[in-house]
């Protein structure tokens, strides 16, 4: 029998705030440590949450001998309710299947000190907790060892602790449990080392992932899922156009209907609420709208690309090495070449959902989100209360892809609740999903290139066009034309040793709401950097992978992935009939390289093999790295072959997977995962391979067909 954490069947919401304060109590007292950090939440800000009843807690070790961690991260699928756990239980020195998972309450003690409020995104998860959470266990196992020594007289550094046991030199022993309560009341060691990496005997080692068996057995808990004492249910008339609005509306028909409990107009649309999800559904088409459509009623796709393309303006500047433009001018040669990208779905299984239970005095959220307190406060908004008042229970995720960093499900939710006094779980429809979703931006990229008198690579200067999610989700991070960094990810940091680098990034918004899609700008970027150089390569004579590592000397951890990639694909030994294409990358402080190995037969790709070169730095646990690793692959794949979203009239085109697709089992290449070793600090995983799959993809059509693939997806070439 695999060893798993016991995860409650409802994990994410089977303790809330009170009543994991009320266990603590009820388990005999025990060990709650909370811990400031640096550049996260204030002292100050700590204390009052702690005040106002909010836990400030990473680690609860009660009087029976549990252990509990708190986890403030979102799991949806990429593994941190297995990965968190493993870096408290090894610095404690137990067994993984000794840690319990709770979701963690939005609370400012929680607040992702890469991005600034409480988030599951960036790939920061791991990147994030690794210091803090390795900080909380050797405090926790300090406090423990220090009371026992206390106890026993001893010095504590004749102690040895293994699974929950304390030892003493004599043979003395005391449980976790029987030396918690004296244990918190000492004061927490400033000067708790965790581990050496050397001295890992959990980290850096595969364990099975501990939301597997709930999942293989239906009692784990989606958003979907969430049942509440006397819910209703609820669905969601939306303006087709989108950011259209209600006009007017007859409910005539719609509320004699079986099970209709209230029709309620919201900020984003009229709300049916019914017995059952079935009669909301059927009373929701049963309603007459009149929709005003706004300033996007003659928006379509084509007008969109145009604008993009005839934008005007330098933009600012995103890193300038030398001068670019000066050495451009002189040039003996140059190569252009302009790259077009679409708007994507995030297509997540789960489509939108959100229950909300509004009373008088406060609210409970249940809900599957990436932002807690961005939640918080807006379901607060929508019931006209105190954030404080918002208890945001966080559900497992069916997806998240960067969709659910948006909270536009749920304000009608919550606004459905109060006006019929009851909990009301509201689901979106997956064409609800598909039609009203905010869309990887659009692009449109140029890059230019000189070559001096000597023939050397001189000046490559890269230009972005394209809208800003940041300008519209987090408005500081932009404010005094300052470039959005999240809009230039992988172009910014351009890794050739070339002497004049400029990289521009022009704003140019077209008329929707886009939104953070997984690898955000990174999977556009990439795709014109590696499209780019591979053009520049061939326009110099040279092998795309010889040349490619001549300019990464400079970039140990790009040069090595690629070469590593390069050997184990065979690089110039593809077999008869094959083409291989190469693309490497850093992103989140993640090195990958990526070769394709496809065949174009009768004009038609067939991708046989993609071989992935990844060095993140100190991996937690290798087999959810290797399992994100090509999960992201498969999701680059589907968009880099058949992404694209369309408008028309204001209308969204595609509403599901019959004209949105994804890649089928049959079309799968193999896949070939390569994890190197590395000391370095851990870097992100959950996104760099999704970004390297289509220029890799571009460049062996090209290797294959002799023509360039400068716009995506595939299938508008006419390859799939």
């Amino acid at each position: 029998m695999s060893a798993r954490v016991p995860v409650s069947p409802q994990a994410p919401t089977a303790l809330d705030r009170r009543e994991f304060l009320k266990a603590g109590a009820l388990a005999g007292g025990g060990l709650v440590l909370g811990i400031s950090l640096a550049g996260c939440s204030k002292p100050a800000e700590v204390a009052k949450a702690a005040a106002g009843g909010q836990p400030v807690a990473w680690l609860k070790i009660g009087g029976d001998n549990s252990i509990t961690i708190l986890v403030d991260k979102s799991e949806m699928g990429q593994g941190v309710y297995t990965a968190l756990p493993m870096l408290l239980a090894e610095e404690l020195d137990v067994p993984l299947t000794a840690v319990q998972v709770v979701a963690a309450p939005a609370a400012p003690a929680y607040v992702n000190i890469f991005l600034g409020t409480m988030i599951t995104g960036g790939s920061t998860s791991v990147r994030e907790a690794y210091g803090k959470l390795r900080t909380a266990g050797a405090q926790a196992r300090a406090m423990l060892v220090g009371a026992a020594a206390d106890e026993w007289k001893v010095d504590a550094a004749t102690l040895k602790v293994a699974d929950r046991v304390v030892s003493g030199p004599n043979g003395q022993k005391r449980t976790f449990g029987e030396l918690a309560e004296a244990a918190a009341k000492r004061p927490v060691p400033k000067d708790a080392k965790p581990k050496d990496a050397a001295q890992f005997t959990l980290v850096g080692k595969t364990q099975p992932r501990v939301d597997t068996p709930a999942k293989l057995d239906g009692s784990a808990e989606y958003g979907i899922d969430v049942k509440r004492p006397g819910m209703k249910y609820a669905a969601l008339a939306q303006s087709p156009v989108l950011g259209g609005s209600v006009k007017s509306v007859d409910t005539t028909a719609a509320a004699r209907l079986p099970g209709v409990v209230k029709i309620v107009t919201t900020q984003s649309g009229v709300a049916v609420v019914a017995d059952h999800y079935w009669q909301a559904h059927v009373a929701r088409d049963a309603l007459k709208i009149t929709w005003d459509a706004g300033p996007n009623a003659h928006l379509d796709t084509a007008a969109m690309r145009a604008g993009l393309r005839a934008a005007k303006g330098d933009g600012l500047s995103a890193r300038k090495d030398g001068d670019a433009a000066a050495a451009l001018k002189a040039a003996r040669k140059k190569v252009e070449a302009a790259y077009e990208l679409p708007l994507l779905a995030h297509a997540t299984m789960e489509p939108m959902n959100c229950t909300a239970d509004v009373r008088a005095d406060g609210c409970d959220l249940y809900v599957p989100t990436q932002v807690q307190q961005i939640a918080q406060a807006t379901a607060a908004a929508a019931a006209g209360l105190k954030p404080e008042q918002v208890n945001v229970h966080t559900t497992l995720l069916g997806g998240g892809f960067g969709r659910r960093l948006e909270v536009d499900f749920i304000g009608a939710a919550v606004e459905a609740s109060k006006a019929v006094g009851a909990p009301v779980k509201l689901l979106w429809t997956r064409e609800d999903d598909m039609t009203h979703d905010a869309y990887r931006p659009p692009a449109y990229d140029t890059g230019t290139a000189g070559f001096d008198a000597a023939g050397a690579l001189s000046a490559v200067h890269i230009k972005l066009t394209s809208p800003s999610i940041t300008a519209r989700m987090f408005p500081p991070v932009v404010d005094g034309g300052k470039v959005d960094p999240f809009a230039v990810e992988a172009a910014a940091n351009f890794l050739y040793d070339v002497p004049n680098v400029a990289v521009d990034y022009l704003r140019h918004e077209v008329g929707i709401n886009v939104g953070y899609w997984r690898s955000v700008s990174h999977a556009l970027n990439c795709f014109v950097v590696e499209s780019f150089m591979d053009e520049v390569a061939h326009a110099a004579g040279k092998d795309p992978y010889e040349f490619r590592r001549a300019l990464l000397a400079k970039q140990p951890r790009a040069q090595r992935v690629l070469e590593e990639a390069a050997s184990r694909a065979g690089w110039g030994k593809a077999a008869a009939g094959h083409h291989q294409g190469i693309a490497v990358m850093e992103g989140y402080g993640t090195y990958l390289a990526q070769v394709a190995d496809i065949s174009v037969e009768k004009g038609k790709l067939k991708i046989h093999k993609i071989t992935c070169v990844v060095d993140c730095g100190q991996k937690v646990n290798p087999g959810i790295v290797d399992q994100q690793v090509s999960g992201g692959i498969v999701f680059g794949l589907s968009a880099a072959l058949y992404g694209e979203i369309t408008l028309e009239g204001g209308k969204v085109k595609q509403a599901n997977f019959d004209h949105y697709r994804v890649v089928r089992m049959n079309e799968m290449p193999e896949l070939d995962v390569h994890l190197l070793d590395s000391s370095e600090a851990p870097g992100g995983i959950g996104e760099p391979s999704v970004a390297v799959v289509a220029p890799a993809l571009a460049n062996a059509v090209f290797a294959a067909t002799g023509k360039r693939v400068r716009a995506l997806p595939l299938a508008a070439a006419g390859l799939v």
